[in-house]
């Protein structure tokens, strides 16, 4: 299960501070290949792809599909934030069932360091808190990406667990909605 349900897309354009998030446009194109060729992106992502095979399979209008937002900062492309079910099959998951929602992010390196990543997920979750009142958003990534690491806990995600995926020690957090049942969290006496 990779769709948002009924979510209406292309969204219109969500602006924050510096940033806007906004549906890929074709000349996004360059930016998405960069941004997958990039070595240092990749480090914690199974690797860069080669750029001649992001040049053929790469289409004319990258990820243009519900939940994937292209971060703009002054009209240019500077990564990608997404919301997508959590595949049932993979580890890491708060029901036998699978399919949360799950946040994802990847940023060019020329914009590490600034707090983009953070404005713009944040910006993604409140977005997702409209578009699935209620729902818990989860986020995984390697441990030994110590920045994607301090952001989970800057975006206020708590641990559930971790485990090995990829060859590396993956945590699996959960951010839950600020109002509503929360999954498997027994209610606290009155």
């Amino acid at each position: 299960m990779t769709g948002l349900g009924p979510v209406a897309w292309p969204l219109d354009p969500i602006r924050t501070e510096r940033l806007v998030l906004r549906a890929s446009e074709a000349h996004d194109r360059a930016a998405f290949i960069e941004l997958f060729a990039s070595p240092e992106v990749g480090t914690y992502l199974g690797g860069p792809r080669p750029r001649a095979e992001l040049e053929r399979l790469v289409p004319e209008i990258p990820g243009r599909r519900p939940g994937v937002f292209v971060v703009d900062l002054g009209g240019e492309m500077i990564g990608t934030v997404s919301i997508k079910r959590r595949e049932a099959d993979r580890p890491g998951r708060l029901s036998p069932q699978g399919g949360e929602a799950e946040l994802g992010y990847m940023f060019l390196p020329r914009s590490w360091g600034r707090g983009y990543a953070a404005e713009a997920c944040a910006a993604a979750l409140d977005w997702c808190a409209g578009a699935l009142p209620g729902e818990p958003v989860v986020l995984c990534t390697q441990t030994a990406n110590l920045p994607s690491m301090r952001l989970a806990a800057k975006l206020r995600f708590r641990e559930v667990e971790r485990f090995e995926e990829f060859g590396a020690e993956q945590w699996f957090g959960v951010r839950y909605p600020t109002r509503g049942p929360r999954i498997n969290e027994r209610p606290e006496p009155s």
